[in-house]
C-alpha cells in the first residue's frame, strides 16, 4: 500500500492532470509577457474542482459513502471506498470537526477495543486527500480618529486593512488521474529513529535506536500492530493521532515567484503567503466521560472564560498518551533514482504559470475569494462579461476603463502603503 499505485485504466471521457504544450498554453512573467523559460501548460486540461471530484452525483464506478458528521455540520461530506472495506451501516457515528483547522474527532467504543475495525477506518480516511490551499494575503496600516467614549476626547489608532485575500487549491493536483483516483499517497508508519509520540506522553524514539543509526535490525511496526497496541493500551485517556500532509512540494519556490508576482505589480503593503491545511489531523480518542467533556464545545469555553484551564490543561496533557505513527503522505513528488522528480500532475513552475495571470489580475482587483476554473478561462481568454443591452454595455465599458487607468496608476506609484 506505500508504493504509488499504477495507472488504471478509465474512460474515453477522463479528464486527465498530464498536459502537453498546445497552442493554447500561456507562460506568464512578471511584466505579463510569455515566459519561454518555464514549462508550458495547456489550460483547455483543466483539472476539476474537489467538490466535483467527491461529489455524490459523480460517474465514476468507485461507490460513494457518507461519512457521518457531527450536529449542526450540514451535509455530509463523500469519500471514495474502492474496496469496500467497511459497508454503510458500520460507520463511526460520534464525529466531529473543526470548521477552522479541519481536525476530525472520533469517539467510538469499537475503535478503542477492535484493531481490525481501526485499521480499516485509518485506511478509508487515508483516501481522503487534504484540503491544501496557497493563501496570498496582503494587508496595510490604515489611521484613524476615534472618540474616547469617557471623555469625549479625539485620539489616533490605527487598524489593518485588508487589500486582497485570495486563495488556490491543490487539491486537485495530488492526483495523477482524478477520475480513477491515481495519486502517490503514501500510507505509513513512523520510523524507529523518528521522535513521535508512541503511547507516550512526551516524543521519543524507538527503543534501541539512536540519534544518526539505528542499532539492530529490528523492523518498524506495521499499521496493524500500532492498532493492536492502541487498543491494548490500559491508559484512562489515550489518542490515536492520524496524519494527513502534503509532501513533495517546494514551498519556497512557490513562495518566491508568488512574492515577485504581487511586488511588481507594485504593491508596498505587508504581503503573506502561506499554505494553509497541508496538514490534516484526525483523533481518535477513547470513550469515556473526561474525553466526552474535552471535546464539547460549552464546557471548552466555560474552562477558558473561569481560567480552569490553567489546571485542566496540564492534566489533560500528562494524562493522555498518545500515537502519533501513522501517516498518509499525499506526495506532490517524489524523487527518481537519477536525482529527478516525478510529479503526480504538475509541477510547482507549471502550477505557477497556470495561475499567475488569475493572480495578478486579482490582486489589482483586490479581490477576497478562492480562486476557480472560471478565473483562469477569464485571465486566459481575455474576454469580458456583457448583457446584451447597449447601454449597460457601454456603461460596462467605461467602468472597466476607470479601473484599468486606477491600476495603471497603481503600478506605477505604487499602492498599499501603510497610512500614518
Amino acid at each position: 500500500m506505500g508504493k504509488p499505485s499504477p495507472r488504471l485504466g478509465v474512460s474515453d471521457d477522463a479528464l486527465s492532470l498530464h498536459s502537453q504544450p498546445g497552442e493554447n498554453s500561456h507562460v506568464v512573467s512578471l511584466d505579463g509577457t510569455l515566459d519561454t523559460d518555464a514549462p508550458e501548460l495547456n489550460i483547455d486540461d483543466l483539472p476539476p474542482l474537489y467538490d466535483e471530484i467527491n461529489a455524490p452525483g459523480n460517474s465514476s464506478s468507485a461507490p460513494l459513502l457518507p461519512v457521518a458528521s457531527g450536529p449542526g455540520s450540514g451535509a455530509p461530506p463523500y469519500i471514495r471506498n474502492p474496496n469496500n472495506i467497511l459497508p454503510p451501516g458500520e460507520w463511526v457515528k460520534e464525529y466531529k470537526k473543526d470548521s477552522v483547522d479541519g481536525v476530525e474527532m472520533y469517539l467510538d467504543h469499537r475503535l478503542d477495543n477492535d484493531p481490525k475495525y481501526l485499521q480499516k477506518h485509518i485506511e478509508l480516511w487515508a483516501k481522503q486527500p487534504p484540503r491544501a490551499f496557497v493563501r496570498i494575503h496582503g494587508t496595510h496600516k490604515r489611521r484613524r480618529d476615534i472618540t474616547d467614549p469617557q471623555n469625549g476626547r479625539r485620539k489616533n489608532d490605527s487598524e489593518r486593512v485588508t487589500d486582497f485575500d485570495l486563495s488556490i487549491e491543490l487539491t486537485p493536483y495530488l492526483y495523477s488521474d482524478v477520475v480513477s483516483q491515481t495519486s502517490l499517497m503514501e500510507l505509513r508508519t513512523a520510523e524507529n529513529d523518528e521522535k513521535v509520540r508512541r503511547g507516550t506522553v512526551l516524543r521519543k524514539r524507538a527503543p534501541g535506536a539512536s540519534r544518526h543509526i539505528e542499532v539492530g535490525l529490528a523492523e518498524k511496526p506495521t499499521l496493524a500492530e500500532w492498532c493492536h497496541r492502541y487498543c491494548a493500551s490500559h491508559a484512562g485517556l489515550k489518542c490515536f493521532t492520524f496524519q494527513r500532509r502534503v509532501v513533495g512540494f517546494d514551498d519556497e519556490k512557490v513562495v518566491k515567484k508568488l512574492t515577485e508576482l504581487v511586488r511588481a505589480t507594485n504593491y508596498r503593503g505587508s504581503l503573506e503567503i502561506s499554505f494553509p491545511k497541508k496538514d490534516e489531523y484526525v483523533y481518535v480518542y477513547n470513550d469515556c466521560k473526561t474525553n466526552r467533556w474535552r471535546t464539547t464545545w460549552w464546557i471548552t469555553w466555560i474552562c477558558m472564560f473561569t481560567l480552569m484551564f490553567i489546571f485542566t490543561w496540564p492534566y489533560l496533557f500528562f494524562r493522555t498518551k498518545r500515537f502519533e505513527t501513522v501517516f498518509a503522505d499525499w506526495h506532490y513528488s517524489v524523487m527518481n533514482a537519477d536525482g529527478t522528480r516525478r510529479y503526480a500532475s504538475i509541477s510547482e513552475d507549471q502550477l505557477y504559470n497556470m495561475w499567475g495571470r488569475a493572480i495578478h489580475r486579482a490582486v489589482m482587483e483586490k479581490r477576497q475569494c478562492t480562486l476557480d476554473q472560471q478565473d483562469l478561462l477569464n485571465s486566459q481568454e481575455g474576454q469580458q462579461e456583457t448583457f446584451g443591452h447597449p447601454v449597460v454595455d457601454g456603461a460596462a465599458s467605461f467602468v472597466r476603463a476607470g479601473v484599468n487607468a486606477m491600476n495603471a496608476v497603481n503600478r506605477s506609484l505604487g499602492w498599499g502603503y501603510d497610512e500614518f
